[in-house]
């Protein structure tokens, strides 16, 4: 790991566990076993360091609407769910730097942190709008049902923990269960999720 990497993994930690306005430089070089003046030398102000990290965070967020498997809605929405909660939990830091201490950023680079954030919303809208249009979905309000499920995961940052009762995968199973009959997805008998139309879904 080069030593911008490293200033940025220990900015994560420190913004995550003392907010970003009760760390110092002073502190974030202390941990680097850096001289402040140093610190300086590779990167131009906390302000930006709070910026990278809420970038690298939504990089991860991203990466996981890209990688979305192709196929009907529901398959979709719980590879969405899983990767979501998998950033959470391999990103702990910067996730929440990047759900709670990006409002501390001033314009224009506030500008860009809610821009970031607007593009991953969009993205998991445009899966929910997707279920909608299929019949999968039954939500009255889309936005609205894009936000309920995005509180619901963003807000797992704020307890979850390695060693918790749940594993990981355990978690996503559930979580991916309580989204999807938010969503209106009525499971079947067998545990999978019944969709109208089809022969299989004739009553």
């Amino acid at each position: 790991m080069d030593r911008r990497s490293q200033i940025l993994n220990i900015a994560g930690h420190l913004f995550s566990q003392r907010g970003y306005h009760a760390t110092s430089m002073r502190e974030l070089a202390r941990h680097l076993n850096l001289q402040g003046g140093s610190l300086y030398a590779h990167i131009q102000s906390k302000e930006e360091l709070l910026l990278e990290v809420v970038r690298q965070a939504a990089e991860r967020f991203q990466k996981v609407l890209e990688e979305l498997p192709s196929g009907d809605p529901v398959t979709r929405m719980k590879a969405l769910v899983k990767g979501h909660l998998r950033v959470i939990a391999e990103e702990l830091p910067r996730a929440t730097v990047f759900f709670h201490e990006w409002k501390h950023l001033s314009p224009p680079l506030l500008e860009e942190a809610k821009a970031l954030r607007r593009r991953y919303e969009a993205g998991v809208q445009a899966v929910v709008e997707e279920g909608v249009r299929a019949g999968v979905f039954r939500v009255e309000n889309v936005r609205l049902a894009t936000l309920f499920v995005l509180s619901a995961l963003n807000w797992t940052y704020q307890w979850y923990r390695p060693d918790g009762p749940l594993s990981l995968e355990e978690l996503s199973e559930a979580y991916a269960k309580l989204v999807l009959r938010a969503l209106g997805v009525a499971p079947s008998p067998e545990g999978e999720h019944r969709e109208e139309g089809g022969e299989d879904g004739e009553a």
